[in-house]
């Protein structure tokens, strides 16, 4: 079986990945610490800390499973490859809990930093809090579907922005307020906090690391992921664990923990990071404390909708996902030209999440713990099935190509067992056994919110006539043919199909360990010299066929290109295919050409009728790529 490259465009540089990565995790920082030091009390930094460890233990699993299975889903789809789409679907359906958890906690939050920042309390006032969340998520989903954003250099902006408040509050904090006899307060195990308190204190704390799915649910538009998935999210996380127990330590020296509790997790819960400001307010002189908390409510607000618009269009690329392999409604499983995903699953998820905070709301009165809860049970049965999926893969595809492997493995008969997904299993089984025993929300909403999942998934087949556990093969797979080739010819097109081409072409080297001849033609004119020197033309090539040997390295597929100069180009393909002995042509039809006279471009028609081997099309139906 091969796959074309997916219709998601690989844009994404390892710089957008890493401030994609960090924007995500870190964002959490503004609405999971106050309700961590609401429980842990004096040991909420060693409890994130705790807590960062095994989220960077588990991401290891993750890694391992993106970069070797590149397809948009994350966890859905490898654990749907190691197992079934029933598994997959599971999986997928608790990680749309997640997505919509934190859309709706960052919409929740929002109204506070902002009302922090321009002092005005009623914005901090329930339910009037709930009420401005709700409209933040209409207007969010409503511009995602008006137009497709891209907001991979804006994200870029918005972690600079967000890493340097959060160093900025943590150089301030140890300056002004850091007392070591303040973070002595709290930390009698048993009284203050109770043992119950550290129990329900840690699945909680995993609030405080969102975004791995989000990172994971990219990796089809990551420019090279098997190098640059791992690097970036790597660096993401450490610095976003030693930034967060940093500011741990400052807000507990700000606000001492006691038998009671701390002002960090009661008058500032909804928005913790402004009562650190607050504080260091009265130690800074007349007007930097105003301009301080402008900065740090505005930057907030500007995090928390960056935010929730993220985990948006990661919601809509996981039904994306799901949709094109009939484990949800088909509709979602078809892109848009305008806003790339299906405006459904944009509009399923805006409503659905507004309606999550407004049931939140209604069912309990501590509406942030209520989605806490369930956010835990939601990530812990994603992380536990992402990682029996990559021990899982290793046995029944031990020869499948690993960019990055989780380290420490042990050989058992073909396989070589992960020790590091085995400890993270018994970890998420560990935590996810705290989890229901300390709260209700993870103990009776969870499962209800799976069944639900499972209805749906079972109407879905039936609908369809197929049966739970058959996998659906999406429209975008095709089988190519079983011919052992040795030279693949692939000339280089700009734009989409041109990915296209060179990635069919790529999987089929792959699978057939053929070596790819990536030619680029620069057409000149009659009344142009043949030689004549085009330093433009030239530098595209160069830039154009140093980006197919990357690609094909990261495969492990050895790619040859060159450059020719011609006046047709179709010629010069089936001149160099017959001087190479090249057994198969990879070529692209773009849609225009059928709403035309001819069904093929004069190029592809042309090498059709001469070529001397083979020849492959890469075709698609009107509406599914813009024209290149």
């Amino acid at each position: 079986m091969a796959r074309k490259l997916p219709r998601l465009r690989r844009v994404i540089d390892a710089p957008s990945l890493f401030a994609i990565g960090y924007g995500e995790i870190a964002s959490s920082i503004y609405f999971a610490l106050g309700v961590v030091a609401l429980h842990a009390l004096g040991f909420t930094p060693a409890v994130l800390l705790v807590a960062g460890a095994y989220f960077a233990l588990v991401s290891l699993s993750y890694v391992e499973g993106t970069t070797a299975i590149r397809e948009t889903g994350g966890a859905a789809t490898f654990v749907r490859k190691a197992f079934n789409d029933f598994a997959g679907f599971v999986t997928g359906w608790a990680l749309f809990l997640d997505y919509l958890i934190v859309i709706a906690l960052s919409a929740l939050f929002l109204p506070h930093y902002l009302g922090s920042a321009i002092g005005v309390d009623e914005l901090r006032d329930e339910p009037w809090d709930t009420v401005f969340g709700v409209g933040a998520i209409a207007a969010i989903t409503i511009v995602r579907l008006v137009r497709h954003s891209r907001l991979y250099r804006a994200v870029l902006v918005v972690a600079i922005v967000d890493l340097a408040t959060q160093v900025l509050l943590v150089v301030l904090g140890f300056a002004f307020l850091f007392s070591p006899d303040a973070l002595e307060l709290g930390t009698d195990l048993g009284r203050a906090p109770t043992w119950h308190g550290i129990a329900f204190a840690l699945p909680l704390a995993l609030l405080a690391y969102t975004g791995l799915e989000t990172v994971a649910n990219l990796a089809e538009e990551t420019r090279r992921p098997g190098r640059t998935l791992p690097k970036s999210l790597f660096s993401a996380i450490v610095l976003v664990v030693a930034v967060y127990v940093a500011i741990g330590l400052v807000g507990l020296s700000a606000f001492p923990a006691g038998a009671e509790g701390t002002a960090l997790g009661e008058e500032w819960l909804r928005a913790p990071l402004m009562g650190i400001v607050d504080e260091l307010g009265t130690h800074l002189p007349n007007g930097l404390d105003t301009a301080l908390r402008m900065y740090v409510g505005l930057t907030g607000v500007l995090i928390l909708f960056t935010a929730a618009t993220t985990s948006i269009s990661g919601c809509a690329r996981l039904a994306y996902s799901l949709g094109e392999h009939g484990q949800l409604p088909r509709a979602f499983g078809r892109l848009h030209r305008r806003t790339l995903v299906a405006p459904q699953a944009i509009a399923a998820s805006g409503a659905t999440a507004a309606a999550l905070l407004v049931g939140a709301t209604l069912v309990h009165e501590d509406t942030v713990l209520t989605l806490a809860s369930l956010y835990s049970f939601g990530v812990l049965v994603a992380f536990g099935a992402a990682q029996l999926a990559v021990i899982r893969l290793r046995f029944t595809q031990p020869d499948l190509r690993r960019p990055f492997k989780a380290p420490l493995g042990v050989r058992i008969g073909k396989g070589v067992l992960p020790l590091t997904a085995v400890a993270g299993l018994a970890a998420t089984l560990a935590i996810f056994a705290v989890a229901l025993w300390t709260h209700p929300g993870a103990r009776y909403a969870g499962p209800i919110w799976l069944l639900a999942g499972v209805a749906l998934y079972v109407g879905v087949r039936r609908s369809h006539g197929e049966r739970l556990m058959e996998r659906v093969i999406s429209t975008d797979e095709q089988r190519l043919p079983e011919t052992a080739y040795r030279r693949i010819l692939v000339p280089m097109k700009l734009g989409e199909i041109g990915e296209e081409m060179l990635a069919t072409a790529v999987k089929l080297a792959q699978e057939s360990g053929a070596t790819v001849e990536a030619l680029y033609v620069i057409r000149v004119p009659l009344d142009t010299p043949l030689d004549r020197d085009d330093p433009e033309a030239e530098e595209r090539a160069a830039a154009s066929l140093a980006e197919a040997q990357l690609l094909g390295a990261d495969y492990g597929v050895r790619i040859e290109g060159d450059v020719v100069r011609a006046r047709a180009i179709g010629q010069a393909i089936v001149d160099e295919a017959r001087s190479r002995r090249a057994d198969l042509i990879v070529l692209g039809s773009a849609p225009r050409w059928r709403r035309q006279s001819r069904f093929f471009s004069p190029t592809v028609d042309y090498v059709l009728r001469k070529a001397p081997s083979e020849v492959l099309i890469v075709a698609f139906p009107q509406g599914v790529l813009e024209d290149t």
